[in-house]
């Protein structure tokens, strides 16, 4: 029902956006959010936007680099990343809950597939 797109082999400082276009529903009263999960290791939060679209909040290490935001018209969720890092290579994920998004990934309802970004030094 989720599905990302937009990642790729990029080089440091470049930017990338990742969009989340749902399928089959509308996701208007849900909060949405990235994880993103490197190779090997577990799956993390990345930043989340509430329902409304009023709220956001981010993972500290994206912070000033990263912004989540939601078309309704649209009913797809992007994010834009900037300044990327090699530590920022992972597969980016599309979550979504009702209402409000956890950052921890046990806690999410909906997730969809992840799209690989890269980032070379």
């Amino acid at each position: 029902q989720l599905q990302a797109f937009g990642g790729g082999l990029v080089q440091a400082g470049d930017s990338l956006r990742l969009s989340c276009a749902p399928s089959g529903r509308t996701f208007s009263s849900y909060g949405m959010g990235w994880f993103r999960q490197a190779q090997g290791k577990e799956r993390h939060f990345v930043a989340a936007i509430s329902w409304s679209g009023g709220s956001t909040y981010y993972a500290d290490s994206v912070k000033g680099r990263f912004t989540i935001s939601r078309d309704f018209a649209k009913n797809t969720v992007y994010l834009q990343l900037n300044s990327l890092k090699p530590e920022d290579t992972a597969v980016y994920y599309c979550a979504a809950s009702l209402r409000s998004i956890s950052s921890k990934p046990s806690e999410v309802q909906y997730w969809g597939k992840g799209t690989q970004v890269t980032v070379s030094s």
